[in-house]
């Protein structure tokens, strides 16, 4: 069974250059674990520390029971990927994939063996007599992939490996990379910045910023129940929407507008409110409460429309996904959104504040009891100011 283990692994450059800062987190067999952050968070010389390429400051890399810190990437067992197909261009695919094999001395009958294993599997068995330069760039992709498949080791480290892509290729490639995982008990590490990859190939996803580890959940859970402000900004497209809001006793003011709290021991004088432009609704005739503003910009994305609000009696804005024959420039609108949907941070931590929507549904699985006069109640209802 292989498992991958990180125990407060710090990498520091200068006092004030330190990508990595403590981080601890477990890859187990069969998970597929994405490092996903912007540029610069830290998440890919995390991935040249799991690879030993770079040795880490304080803390320890374990892999299957063992700690491989102080170990030279060689003798880690473990199979990169990397931006560049990084493929030998005077060989052909087939002594590409077989090329670490060789050198590993492994005999050739077994050699032949798993080449035209992987071969089937990723569908380049027509290809092994054709060197690099006489493929495409998602074949090159596929061939760089069957070296590290052919080595059966006991980590898969991927470093963007889709970057280099086009669009309609990388949307392919990415469909082939989940069938070929779903089959392999072997912990992946995959590393990108692009948020559609970690949500559709993750089992699990760690999100970073300036070298520290923000959440670490199931794609799911980063979405619907993101732990800071950052993380809510970051994932999801478009954007959320997270607007500064003033705090008047138990209500959040937006614009001529009061949206009820969630129950706080004491009020801030400001909350940040979260809220996904797929949970902003048009309001109904007879709906009670509902949110008033003018369109001041639409973007067509085919099935929908992007439209930008401004909210009456506030400079705030609202974006909201509605269908295209329904919104329309300049137009007045009546926007409704569910009490849940709306995603609570702290203006000072940034931190999340929990609803007690959330609170319900999580204790029973902890063993524990709720209240409604719990210090995280939501009221879950608007009042027009």
């Amino acid at each position: 069974m292989s498992k991958l283990e990180l125990q407060n692994l710090n990498k520091t450059y200068t006092p004030k250059v330190i990508p990595v800062k403590d981080i601890s987190l477990d890859v187990d067999e069969g998970e597929f674990l994405t490092l996903l952050g912007p540029s610069g968070c830290g998440k890919s010389t995390l991935l040249r520390l799991i690879a030993g390429l770079e040795p880490p400051t304080r803390g320890r890399v374990i892999i299957n029971g063992r700690d491989v810190s102080r170990v030279g990437p060689g003798k880690r067992n473990i199979a990169m990927v990397f931006q560049s197909y990084a493929l030998y261009p005077h060989m052909t695919v087939y002594e590409n994939i077989a090329a670490g094999l060789k050198l590993r001395k492994m005999p050739s009958d077994e050699i032949q063996r798993r080449v035209s294993d992987v071969g089937d599997k990723l569908g380049l068995q027509h290809l092994m007599d054709r060197k690099p330069g006489q493929m495409s760039g998602g074949q090159r992709q596929r061939v760089a992939l069957g070296r590290a498949l052919v080595r059966q080791p006991d980590i898969f480290l991927l470093d963007e490996p889709l970057s280099n892509l086009d669009a309609l290729l990388r949307e392919q490639v990415r469909a082939d990379l989940k069938q070929i995982f779903d089959q392999q008990q072997t912990p992946v590490v995959y590393v990108t910045h692009d948020q559609t990859e970690a949500m559709t190939l993750s089992s699990k996803v760690a999100v970073l910023y300036d070298g520290n580890l923000q959440q670490l959940a199931p794609p799911s859970e980063i979405y619907n129940r993101p732990a800071n402000q950052f993380v809510a900004g970051f994932v999801g497209s478009p954007q959320m929407n997270l607007l500064t809001l003033n705090c008047d006793g138990n209500n959040a003011v937006l614009g001529d507008f009061r949206i009820p709290l969630p129950t706080l021991p004491t009020t801030p004088p400001q909350v940040v409110a979260g809220i996904r432009p797929e949970d902003v609704n048009l309001a109904k005739p007879d709906d009670r409460l509902a949110i008033q503003g003018r369109i001041f910009l639409v973007e067509n994305l085919g099935m929908q429309n992007l439209i930008s609000v401004r909210v009456k009696g506030s400079e705030l804005r609202i974006r909201a996904l509605l269908p295209t024959h329904q919104a329309w420039e300049g137009e007045d609108i009546s926007l409704s959104i569910a009490p849940e949907a709306i995603h609570w941070f702290d203006i000072q931590t940034g931190d999340r504040i929990q609803t007690q929507h959330e609170v319900e549904r999580v204790a029973p699985s902890l063993g524990l009891k709720t209240s409604t006069n719990s210090s995280v109640q939501s009221q879950h209802q608007y009042t027009n100011g």
